[in-house]
């Protein structure tokens, strides 16, 4: 298999099957696979046939993106459809539901409640199982102040963020009217997030805009 992350190979053969993986995503995506033998018709009398397989993902991103306006997923079924990214080998999935209210306005500058932060955290860490990467996405454009406070106030609703486990952000410009919509203040904000959040943490993976 080639060397890059995801990748695997197995072998299934009378006397056993064997693994290979380059990675440990790739050794989660090799038993995605054997599963999906084993519950496929193939398997249905109790036997798999000899193979092999060598597989690696061809696209970086491959996943699913909550940006809708209506009515968000419920916890439990975010919940339900991250263990099936996991299980087809999607490794993205991009937080962004026009609805919430602490991802968009009016409240996208406060924390979220105990309740939703938890359940924010849960995310995290089903994403984690399943070799997903989970990116939180904030909407400022619609009531944004192009000054210093704003910026803080962004910085520090990131912070909040990072305290919950996640590691990956964005931010997204869509759907929004007025000041908010000045691609040079949107720029210059992007570069202080990069610089003063993302280097200065060292463990946020970049920016999605």
């Amino acid at each position: 298999f080639e060397a890059k992350s995801g990748a695997y190979a197995i072998s299934i053969l009378p006397q056993g099957i064997d693994i290979k993986a380059y990675d440990d995503m790739g050794a989660f995506y090799a038993l995605q696979t054997l599963r999906q033998i084993i519950e496929s018709p193939v398997a249905a009398e109790g036997k798999i046939p000899a193979m092999t397989i060598s597989d690696w993902p061809d696209l970086q991103y491959r996943g699913v993106v909550e940006g809708f306006y209506g009515t968000p997923w419920s916890h439990e079924v975010r919940l339900s459809l991250i263990d099936t990214y996991g299980r087809y080998k999607m490794n993205y999935y991009i937080y962004g539901p026009k609805d919430d209210p602490y991802h968009s306005s009016p409240h996208w500058r406060e924390p979220y409640p105990a309740d939703e932060a938890k359940k924010i955290s849960e995310l995290v860490e089903a994403c984690n199982r399943n070799h997903v990467n989970f990116v939180w996405a904030i909407h400022p454009g619609q009531d944004i102040k192009w000054e210093e406070s704003d910026i803080q106030n962004l910085i520090n609703k990131f912070e909040a963020m990072y305290q919950l486990g996640v590691r990956a952000f964005a931010v997204h410009f869509d759907d929004i009217s007025g000041a908010g919509t000045n691609p040079y203040y949107q720029t210059e904000l992007m570069n202080i997030l990069n610089e003063d959040f993302v280097a200065a943490k060292g463990d946020v993976a970049s920016l999605i805009v």
